[in-house]
């Protein structure tokens, strides 16, 4: 299982890297909406829809972001058409994280409804498609954001397994621990700290919110997808990628603190 986890985590890191730093943003966007297609595929199962309605959810995400990179200029290659627009969507997603995930984490809330559950997976899916499609216009930013998300997934997942010994939230993922999150944090302060040597971009209390805040948010989305699956009563969100899973199961993170970056960003410049 490691040895197709490390594999398959090799090959998507040299893919993402290679499309991130070579493909037009139009091109980069429409790829994204082929991962946006499969994610919420996945998410429709693990909120209890079921036969062509499945479908309908998946198409209904696919065409909303659609329109919306439309409305922003996406489709065009040019800067934004309506940045106020975006802003927005990045706000109402990091007031979602913020106001109703993580209660939602912390209560351990029982939610049955598909309706109520299909919701929640578009404000999951669509702004982190839209965050990382219009970061990717600046490939080398994006990657160093990017950067923050894998770092800290990889030290978490080395540092619990090697000292984990205090449960971060057993009910709702059991491997997960404090231990993880101490190493995760301390493995994105190195990052910043070399990052900041080397450019002045992320220098400053900017900077230093950015990383703290990327990190925070990360985890909560991991932890959120977990408690979503448990409730569905599923390890996994699907058996695309071997060794990880699903599609939702490699983005989790990426859901819930790229829309924060994005928004952040946009707010200081």
């Amino acid at each position: 299982m490691l040895k197709a986890r490390l594999g398959t985590a090799l090959i998507l890191l040299a893919a993402c890297i290679a499309a991130v730093l070579f493909l037009p943003n139009r091109w980069w966007a429409a790829l994204l909406l082929a991962a946006l297609a499969l994610a919420s595929w996945e998410w429709g199962a693990l909120a209890g829809i079921r036969g062509a309605r499945r479908g309908l959810f998946a198409g209904a995400v696919l065409v909303t972001a659609w329109t919306i990179g439309q409305v922003a200029g996406m489709w065009s290659g040019g800067l934004s058409r309506q940045p106020a627009v975006e802003a927005a969507i990045y706000a109402a997603s990091v007031a979602f994280w913020a106001l109703v995930a993580l209660p939602w984490l912390m209560r351990r809330w029982q939610v049955s409804s598909p309706l109520a559950l299909a919701a929640a997976g578009w404000m999951v899916l669509v702004p982190a498609w839209l965050a990382l499609a219009r970061l990717q216009a600046e490939p080398e930013r994006l990657l160093a954001l990017l950067g923050i998300v894998w770092i800290a997934d990889t030290a978490a997942f080395l540092a619990g397994r090697a000292w984990g010994r205090h449960r971060l939230a057993p009910a709702i993922s059991p491997a997960k621990s404090w231990e993880g999150v101490a190493g995760a944090c301390a493995a994105v302060a190195v990052y910043y700290v070399a990052l900041s040597i080397f450019t002045s971009e992320w220098r400053g209390w900017s900077g230093a919110l950015l990383f703290t805040g990327v990190t925070a948010m990360s985890i909560v989305g991991d932890l959120f997808e977990s408690w979503i699956k448990r409730q569905a009563g599923v390890k996994d969100s699907g058996a695309l990628l071997p060794g990880h899973g699903g599609v939702l199961d490699r983005i989790d993170s990426l859901n819930s603190s790229m829309p924060f970056a994005a928004l952040l960003i946009s707010c200081v410049r």
